[in-house]
């Protein structure tokens, strides 16, 4: 009888043993395989890079408004760009030129100073060789050209600028039409189904949230540039100025 017990119960730790190592086994396993598919599901996702995530965005968002706002961010950006080279171009060291031509007025003359300008690249120098190439018709000649030239330049300096701020305005308001548009293909597919279901309107409000976000990043970093050539601009307006009144001190004090 108690071989017979002892018999039972060793009988019941393994068939408990198995029962454990098998649960334990099928656990693990099917860790694993919700682990492994876990893995495979999250592998996609870690490979979708940003470009090709922005370039997935871009095609759900219809290549119809999605392609011209776009087109506003490259015109814009080339726009921007163009006038960022132009304006650093066209700086100036006032003060050193200024320096120069005070001494070259002192040692050379009229003709000396002309030459430094002649030399010397911005507006800033076109200002004073326009002074300077009127100084024999007195002052007020001297006066009315630097003003004049001084509009002329400014002018230049502004080029195509209303165009980047023309593009700040036409890409969110793009976006809002997509949006627009892409809710009344949501609308008009409810009315078709008769029905209300979410797979029919999801596109339509996928694609309106899209080109609205779009737009308004275009719009973003076209007012980044267009604020940078604006405060660019507006130095060199002043350093125009002061170097207008700088010009008629020197040649006031050189006709004493």
């Amino acid at each position: 009888m108690k071989r017979l017990f002892s018999i039972l119960a060793i009988a019941g730790m393994m068939a408990f043993g198995t029962v454990n190592a098998t649960t334990t086994a099928n656990t693990t396993t099917t860790t694993t395989v919700v682990s492994a598919t876990q893995d495979d599901a999250a592998a996609p996702a870690e490979e979708l890079g940003f470009h090709q995530e922005l370039k997935k965005r871009f095609i759900e968002g219809g290549p119809g408004f999605m392609g011209i706002v776009l087109l506003c961010l490259i015109l814009g950006l080339a726009i921007a760009i163009e006038r960022i080279i132009f304006l650093n171009l066209s700086t100036t060291n006032t003060k050193k030129l200024t320096s120069d031509v005070e001494e070259a007025l002192s040692s050379g003359g009229i003709d000396a100073a002309k030459e430094v300008c002649r030399n010397t690249k911005g507006p800033v120098a076109s200002i004073y060789y326009q002074g300077l190439d009127r100084t024999d018709e007195g002052l007020d000649a001297v006066e009315k050209a630097v003003v004049a030239y001084g509009g002329v330049q400014m002018g230049q300096l502004e080029k195509n600028v209303s165009w980047i701020s023309l593009f700040i305005a036409l890409a969110p308001m793009l976006g809002f039409m997509g949006t627009v548009i892409g809710m009344i293909q949501a609308f008009d597919k409810i009315e078709a189904a008769g029905d209300m279901q979410p797979s029919l309107v999801a596109g339509g409000i996928k694609v309106a949230l899209l080109t609205t976000v779009f737009g308004l990043v275009v719009a973003i970093i076209l007012q980044v540039f267009y604020n940078y050539i604006i405060a660019k601009i507006d130095s060199i307006v002043n350093d125009m100025e002061d170097a207008s009144i700088t010009l008629m001190d020197l040649l006031i004090r050189q006709k004493k």
